[in-house]
């Protein structure tokens, strides 16, 4: 009931321009879609096909949506501008690539030591998370959905090793969302780029470090190639949302119907790129060690210091940017509950299991 409740609230509540209409041929309306990625990632790419495919499926072809990779229509880090000016009528996208905009649209994505894929679902469908977003969205000219969830990123690239805070200092890092300004306070230098742009300019030595999500990606972007030190885990990004995000105006030219169709879809894939990533990952990263990666975990100091620097900077926005207060209030509490409930249950069950099982195993021969 609840997520039935998020699907048909969450359009309607964001929907305050003007109708238009959608295109349409001989019946069928047709739609552009831009992703934020390259076609070359399956994964996170694929999952504006499935949103695709099933729209089409669903509506037996009425409703059809053409799927651009990054660049093909707008650069990857551009599809909201797109979808906000009507440009386009939808994009796929992870919605902290625009906290230049406002820095409360981490909160639709992920934020440093925030929620995990579960947890934010959790708070996007049950959790009052799609409706403190509207707000935001609303003033954007556009609806947002969940439409996907990398699981808990890794924590980059490095081409020294990290052994203590300092040596985050000057470092050029591809960063993304609301971490290159925690970093930013350890003297780290962010950088935004698209992931088709990651490898080269880490190759060219433009940047000296790059996260991007996790050992799947990574080695098909050929990250090990250029960089021998593969760090975990990923501090800002526990359970990183990507979104499909929809032209306010669009949206009010569909029926019902396909309305229903899109919100389905979206889902579909928002469930589907987890999966894919969490069955993929364990063997690339064992490809990646074989072939020479050296894994390393940043330590606790620089954990901590990380977040002191994040609980921080949550503290300056809520200063200065009222949305980012109103949500971060609520968005805390939510998470206060979650990590409580998650130490007791789930932490305690991951922690016997991890320690016990592969000796077990190993016994068994």
């Amino acid at each position: 009931m609840q997520r039935r409740k998020f699907l048909t609230g969450a359009g309607v509540g964001l929907a305050a321009a003007p109708l238009a209409a959608p295109a349409i041929a001989q019946g069928v309306v047709r739609w552009r879609l831009a992703s934020s990625f390259p076609k070359s990632l399956d994964t996170i790419y694929g999952s504006a096909e499935i949103i695709a495919n099933r729209v089409k499926d669903i509506t037996g072809g009425k409703f059809e949506i053409r799927v651009f990779a990054a660049g093909e229509i707008v650069p990857g880090l551009q599809v909201l501008d797109a979808v906000q000016a009507g440009t386009i009528e939808a994009g796929h996208t992870v919605n902290y690539y625009y906290v230049g905009k406002d820095p409360t649209f981490a909160f639709d994505a992920a934020v440093p030591f925030g929620l995990n894929s579960r947890q934010q679902t959790a708070w996007m469908y049950s959790g009052g998370g799609a409706e403190a977003m509207a707000e935001l969205f609303r003033q954007y000219n556009m609806i947002a959905f969940p439409a996907g969830n990398t699981g808990t990123q890794m924590g980059g690239w490095f081409r020294k090793e990290i052994k203590t805070t300092e040596d985050l200092k000057g470092l050029k890092f591809r960063i993304g969302g609301f971490a290159g300004q925690v970093l930013t306070k350890l003297g780290t230098v962010p950088q935004q780029l698209a992931g088709g742009d990651i490898y080269p300019a880490l190759e060219k030595g433009t940047i000296d470090a790059a996260e991007w999500v996790g050992p799947y990606d990574d080695e098909k972007l050929g990250f090990n190639k250029v960089a021998r030190y593969y760090y975990y885990p990923g501090w800002w990004e526990g359970g990183p949302q990507v979104s499909a995000i929809v032209n306010d105006k669009a949206w009010e030219g569909l029926s019902s119907e396909n309305k229903a169709a899109f919100q389905a879809a979206s889902w579909e894939a928002h469930v589907a790129m987890q999966a894919k990533y969490d069955a993929q990952n364990p063997a690339a990263l064992r490809r990646l060690i074989a072939g020479g990666t050296q894994l390393r975990r940043f330590t606790n100091e620089t954990m901590l210091a990380c977040l002191k620097a994040s609980n921080e900077l949550y503290d300056e926005t809520a200063e200065k940017n009222p949305l980012f207060k109103k949500i971060y209030e609520s968005w805390r509490r939510f998470r206060t509950d979650q990590f409580q409930w998650f130490r007791i249950n789930e932490a305690a069950y991951d922690t016997f299991v991890n320690a016990n099982l592969a000796s077990t195993q190993q016994r068994r021969g």
